[in-house]
């Protein structure tokens, strides 16, 4: 029906006659979930900085004829060419060039070989501050158990049949940490490495909308009114300059394979607390993250293209990863449900939902809950050190899946 109508657009260009197409009117449904990102970033407040160029590259993405993302042939211009009839093939001829296109540049120097997630680390490790941790150590549980929806994630995606490479990287998503979703994902599994990182920044950029619902179903009202004692910073600046040289070792001694992870932010961190190179950190912190941030967010949305990222699989990828989310922020608050038991309500489970590794939106989330119910109750450094441990956790757990991963391989 759609090709008929493009008899009498005669004058208009390729681009706006394939939008009258079947396949044009899946660059629509793109292009208006581009928006609708966008919309979120600006008008929202959600994320700004993730969903504004994830959104403004799947935008770029979806514009028929663009040539911004081409790889060999692009893959939608064969699907043009069928809907254009005889005429195109001749007309479509400049889309088959090898690796050009300026975000296509971008996705080869920092995705394809995953330079922007290590550097987005380095920038996080610099700003993280990993004292409310160490003050109490304990608090490290929580991150522990804010990483459970990815183990349960996995066995859900192997449950449903999906190969068990593909399986370890959606199930990744429930790390609620975009880097390390990209870099699990373009090891193990590049095919999906596109619905699973816009899963991934999608689902963290929502924090603030997923999370408090479940918090106030799992909680009662007096739960949620526990005030905790407040934050005590007495840790040295030998533990503190200690801490990222000693997790740098454990971690390549246990699961080398996760080491580029987890040296990252403890590089960042080191960094901070060695107070020798300012202008080092200033540049992680600032320069160095906002443009890996800014080039990282428009290449992921750019493999948002509509014949790649419509399809049932990406459906599956983001209900397993909704789950995940769900399922870490139950465990979480349930954990800190069993906590609060334990201390004779002393520890207040809102705490649990902040050991996801979205830092620090999930601490901010747990501030802000608390503070619904209270308005002197500050919770924001507990819900830090949760988080921190959250964030070291979900590289953890990667770690520790991509040395699983490289043992079976050893063994088959």
């Amino acid at each position: 029906m759609f090709e008929h109508m493009l008899d009498g657009l005669d004058g208009l260009t390729l681009g706006v006659k394939f939008l009258f197409t079947v396949g044009g009117l899946k660059n629509l449904v793109m292009l208006a979930l581009a928006g609708l990102l966008i919309y979120l970033g600006v008008f929202k407040e959600v994320e700004p900085l993730l969903l504004v160029p994830i959104g403004f590259g799947c935008l770029l993405a979806n514009i028929p004829y663009s040539e911004l993302m081409v790889q060999g042939i692009d893959p939608g211009a064969k699907q043009v060419m069928e809907a254009m009839g005889a005429a195109a093939p001749e007309a479509l001829k400049h889309l088959a060039k090898d690796d050009t296109g300026f975000i296509r540049t971008i996705y080869n120097m920092g995705i394809a070989n995953e330079l922007f997630p290590l550097l987005i680390f380095i920038g996080i490790g610099a700003m993280t501050d990993f004292t409310p941790l160490l003050a109490n150590p304990r608090i490290l549980l929580f991150g522990a158990a804010g990483q459970c929806g990815i183990f349960l994630t996995l066995l859900l995606a192997l449950a449903l049949g999906f190969p068990h490479l593909q399986a370890m990287a959606i199930a990744i998503i429930g790390a609620c940490d975009g880097p390390t979703a990209i870099y699990v994902s373009s090891q193990y599994a590049p095919e999906l490495l596109g619905p699973i990182s816009v899963a991934a920044y999608s689902y963290m950029a929502l924090v603030p909308i997923i999370q408090p619902p479940i918090m106030k179903f799992m909680t009662t009202d007096k739960e949620r009114r526990t005030r905790m004692p407040a934050f005590k910073n007495a840790i040295s600046p030998t533990t503190r300059l200690l801490f990222p040289i000693v997790v740098t070792i454990v971690t390549g001694l246990i699961a080398p394979k996760g080491l580029p992870l987890m040296a990252s932010i403890m590089l960042g961190n080191f960094m901070r607390e060695c107070g020798a190179v300012s202008r080092l950190v200033k540049a992680s912190e600032n320069e160095i993250a906002n443009v890996a941030t800014l080039f990282l967010g428009i290449a992921i949305g750019s493999t948002m293209a509509a014949d790649k990222f419509l399809q049932p699989t990406t459906l599956a990828i983001f209900a397993l990863g909704f789950v995940a989310i769900c399922l870490d922020t139950v465990v979480g608050v349930g954990f800190g449900k069993i906590m609060y038991l334990m201390t004779g309500g002393k520890v207040n489970p809102l705490i649990g939902s902040a050991g996801i590794s979205a830092y620090p939106m999930a601490a901010r989330v747990v501030q802000q809950e608390g503070q619904k119910y209270d308005k002197q109750n500050f919770l924001l450094m507990h819900a830090m050190g949760a988080n921190t441990g959250g964030q070291i956790g979900s590289v953890a757990a990667a770690a520790v899946m991509l040395a699983l991963v490289d043992a079976l391989r050893h063994l088959f």
